[in-house]
């Protein structure tokens, strides 16, 4: 929708974006257009679509020959996405983190400009359900830290991404293309699931939450561990025994991990 579409639309079905759900809805079709091109749809993908609102990006996946299941926790928005229906098409009324995995499709692509306020938690839902491929609209701040190798945008939330899916690329979007416009700008990301790692997924989170909890201290003073046993540790993966959790890769992580998960086991006794 143009600006003026938008606002004649709003005006008819008597709303108005919320702040406390986060709504900022795309007025530039172009970032639509780009957002489908990342997202290769082809006919009859089953794609869920996280937090429609007017349903710009829900009649350009309906275009393509998508089956989508559109999630609207707004009522007003939710009954107005009927107005696209050709057969192809599910709303869900409620709240994304409270429907029921057995409601959504199984494995479906995901698209979505999430809101920004609860991003994380969303993200956690997400990954407890088998999706092929992750396309979503976030803060570009929080898109470095999910495609962060290594350094100062590089934490928790990257290797918990990481742990579950496999970068791809991405683009920025200015806010000049949201009505209303936010302060920030954002970040089409698109991440691509990978199989199951065969980890101890509490053990590895626990010791990267720690790790980080403290993420300028060396790695030797924060794990709960003999110092000379993680300098060990630090030297068979190749890195210097004085690194700090910022400094090492998801696969070095990885690696780390299974080199002191005994001791780290132990530890808990």
């Amino acid at each position: 929708m143009r600006p003026s579409e938008l606002a004649a639309f709003l005006k008819r079905i008597q709303t108005h974006p919320k702040k406390s759900l986060s709504q900022n809805f795309l007025i530039d079709s172009n970032i639509i257009r780009k957002i489908i091109e990342t997202a290769e749809i082809t006919p009859g993908e089953s794609i869920l679509e996280i937090g429609s609102g007017p349903g710009a990006l829900t009649a350009a996946l309906l275009d393509k020959g998508a089956q989508v299941c559109a999630v609207e926790i707004d009522h007003t928005f939710a009954k107005e996405l009927h107005r696209f229906q050709n057969g192809n098409l599910q709303v869900i009324e409620g709240d994304f983190l409270k429907v029921p995995s057995l409601c959504l499709p199984k494995r479906p692509k995901i698209v979505a400009n999430l809101p920004y306020h609860i991003t994380t938690p969303i993200l956690e839902k997400i990954f407890s359900h088998p999706f092929s491929s992750l396309i979503i609209m976030v803060q570009k701040e929080v898109g470095d830290r999910m495609r962060a190798e290594k350094g100062k945008n590089f934490g928790p939330l990257s290797l918990f991404v990481q742990f579950y899916a496999s970068y791809q690329n991405s683009f920025i979007v200015p806010p000049a293309c949201f009505y209303p416009r936010p302060t920030v700008e954002s970040m089409v990301i698109r991440q691509d699931s990978i199989l199951p790692r065969e980890v101890d997924i509490p053990g590895f989170f626990q010791l990267i939450r720690r790790s980080f909890q403290k993420r300028r201290k060396m790695l030797t003073s924060t794990l709960p561990i003999e110092k000379e046993t993680t300098r060990q540790a630090l030297l068979k993966i190749g890195k210097r025994t004085d690194a700090r959790p910022e400094e090492l890769t998801f696969s070095e992580w990885m690696f780390l991990f299974k080199e002191i998960e005994q001791p780290l086991s132990q530890c808990k006794k």
